[in-house]
């Protein structure tokens, strides 16, 4: 069990190294031997856990994943009973604890997704559950979507640093995208077969 539990550690702390690396160096100098250096792990004992920088991106996308996969479901378990959107809520509120994360973790993978493409097949297949949840619960899936959306675009103006708007300002947009009762008088019923 103490042999798990150090591997376990060895592995936390090598993903961890890399976040540190990408954050501050940028993905090009993701390497196995940074990691390394950065963890102070051997490179036998970075390359026990990841044999190439590919699998290093995926622990780090699943990190992220897990990380914010919690926070949703403590989010969600948080709204009061009969709320009228549980997914919208938990995905826009979700949208804005990416660009809460200090130092930008989310942008960190991202620049490294952008390095291993491949792995965006797993985050198109997150977001294609999210748009059937979010439609279904939806009195107006466009609408539930549009609010989804905007929240998005607000993640990826600010990660890339093209967000005119301040932080005040994020979050009040925010919470507006988040208040289910002042978008119930634009909701229309959705036709037959959505």
């Amino acid at each position: 069990m103490e042999n798990a539990a150090r591997s376990e550690r060895s592995r936390n702390a090598a993903i961890q190294a890399a976040l540190t690396i990408i954050a501050r160096d940028g993905p090009g100098r993701l390497t196995l031997d940074a990691i390394a250096r950065e963890s102070g792990i051997s490179k036998g004992g970075v390359m026990h856990h990841f044999r190439t920088k590919g699998a290093v991106v995926k622990a780090l996308l699943e990190h992220q994943i897990e990380h914010f996969e919690k926070f949703g479901r403590d989010y969600r378990a948080a709204l009061p009973p009969g709320h009228p959107e549980p997914e919208l809520a938990t995905r826009i509120a979700t949208s804005r604890e990416a660009i809460s994360t200090q130092n930008s973790v989310a942008f960190a993978v991202i620049g490294a997704l952008a390095e291993e493409p491949g792995l965006m097949s797993i985050v198109r297949e997150i977001d294609a559950t999210a748009v059937e949840l979010i439609k279904a619960e939806a009195t107006d899936p466009d609408l539930a979507l549009l609010r989804w959306e905007a929240a998005r675009g607000l993640i990826i103006t600010s990660l890339l640093g093209h967000c005119p708007l301040t932080v005040e300002q994020r979050q009040r947009l925010f919470d507006r995208l988040l208040d289910s009762r002042q978008w119930a008088a634009l909701a229309k019923a959705a036709p037959q077969g959505v």
